[in-house]
């Protein structure tokens, strides 16, 4: 597989990041600028060759790496029919999965939570060295604050397209595949976004288009 590759809107989010002198950069960008593309394909596939495709009719809803269900939701249907536009767009011929396409196309919506652990002790110590006990007639004193322990949890959402060879794997009992796309960041799931991601995402990856 060749390294992966970012759109202009996730190179121009990256040099925000690291050109902004202030100390919450990611405060200033639009949802749209927080977005990143991230194409990533076989070298050796010859995406040219390829005439037709089918594409699943549900979405995989994958949860900290954990398959828990296959949805039609609206915003699913959405995006598979945008990239149904896109894929034929590029010269591929829609067919059903039992007339043999040349590629087959998943989607997967992925989401990924964190747990963490905050001491709001070492934030009463910080905030009370502005005070002076001496106020209340205690000289010599300090503040001191119980050690307080709050947990938060954060799921980081993102969509992955991916196109498999099913033309060659007639077989091989091997399903081989040929490019995945992913997009990262905020307003994925917003339905007025669909289309112009699913675009942005084809449209970083020049080559993957039918010679018919």
């Amino acid at each position: 597989m060749r390294p992966i590759s970012l759109s202009i809107a996730g190179v121009v989010a990256l040099g925000v990041l690291f050109a902004s002198c202030t100390k919450e950069p990611l405060r200033n960008l639009t949802e749209e600028e927080s977005r990143i593309y991230i194409t990533n394909h076989d070298s050796t596939a010859n995406f040219g060759a390829f005439k037709t495709f089918s594409i699943s009719d549900s979405v995989a809803v994958i949860s900290n790496n954990q398959l828990e269900k296959k949805e039609q939701s609206a915003i699913d249907v959405l995006f598979i029919q945008a990239i149904k536009n896109e894929m034929v767009a590029r010269g591929y011929t829609l067919v059903n999965k039992d007339q043999d396409p040349d590629m087959g196309v998943n989607i997967s919506r992925i989401y990924n939570s964190r747990t963490g652990i905050v001491d709001y002790g070492g934030y009463w110590g910080g905030y009370y060295d502005y005070y002076d006990p001496y106020y209340w007639g205690y000289p010599g004193y300090s503040y001191d604050f119980p050690s307080y322990y709050g947990i938060y949890q954060t799921t980081e959402a993102a969509l992955s397209v991916d196109a498999l060879d099913l033309k060659d794997a007639n077989g091989t009992k091997t399903i081989k595949g040929i490019w995945n796309g992913l997009i990262r960041g905020s307003g994925i799931f917003d339905p007025s976004n669909v289309n112009s991601q699913v675009k942005a995402l084809y449209d970083q990856s020049s080559y993957f288009k039918s010679n018919q």
